[in-house]
């Protein structure tokens, strides 16, 4: 097969834009910012169970502390009747059971006020634990769409460097004889299609070719079209192919 040097050297446009849309088509299927956004995803999940979990603390504690307060508003009303009753009585077996009822309730307040002491307390930490909670979530939550919109923003570029390489590389085939195009585009299924020979070297596979090979290459004409002994490829010769 015969093509001249200057349709031959066109091959290597057609490598490159061929190597550029393979880039972009592989930067928009996976971008940069994709592995890192799966593994802020699970970060999250795990974070948001953890915050689900601590609410829950918290909101039983402050239930735990309604019934306290409420527990001991019922104890203050009770002890408050006992008062006016004991105020009221002449009898001394009812005084009797009053004071001893009232001393009773006073330990019962008296439990119940360490009791919300303590839940109080508790409280105090849950919230510390939710908000600690709460600002990771935030940070993650901040990563993750920053890292998304960098994402978005990638997949845009990547899909405008397909368009271009696309539009370049039909431009540039339209030049091509049409049966050097067809060799090319069989080639280029199991090799690099083309590459340039420099100081003895294949540009597709970059093997340094023996000397048989390069002297029975640089035997044939300068319109016929060789490919590579290694790789299979059509080695594009220029004064730089050290033949």
């Amino acid at each position: 097969m015969n093509a001249t040097p200057a349709d031959q050297l066109l091959l290597l446009d057609l490598v490159r834009l061929d190597a550029q849309a393979r880039g972009a088509e592989a930067a928009k299927r996976n971008p940069a910012q994709a592995a890192r956004v799966k593994e802020l995803l699970a970060q999250r999940q795990e974070l948001s169970v953890e915050l689900t979990r601590l609410l829950g603390l918290r909101d039983d504690v402050q239930a735990e502390l309604g019934r306290i307060v409420s527990d001991i508003g019922v104890v203050d009303a009770r002890a408050a009747r006992d008062e006016q009753r004991l105020s009221a009585t002449s009898s001394a077996k009812d005084a009797q059971g009053l004071e001893h009822e009232i001393a009773s309730l006073a330990r019962r307040k008296s439990e119940l006020e360490d009791g919300q002491l303590a839940a109080m307390e508790r409280l105090e930490d849950l919230e510390t634990q939710v908000r600690a909670q709460e600002a990771l979530v935030a940070e993650v939550n901040a990563e993750g769409g920053r890292l998304s919109a960098e994402g978005k923003a990638a997949v845009a570029d990547a899909d405008a460097k397909l368009d271009a390489a696309t539009r370049d590389r039909a431009a540039v085939a339209a030049r091509i004889p049409g049966e050097l195009l067809a060799r090319y585009e069989t080639l280029a299924q199991r090799t690099p299609g083309a590459g340039l020979l420099q100081r003895r070297t294949c540009g597709g596979c970059h093997m340094e070719l023996a000397g048989s090979d390069l002297k029975a290459i640089g035997q044939a004409a300068a319109d016929e079209v060789v490919t590579c002994p290694e790789c299979g490829c059509i080695l594009v010769r220029t004064d730089e192919s050290g033949l």
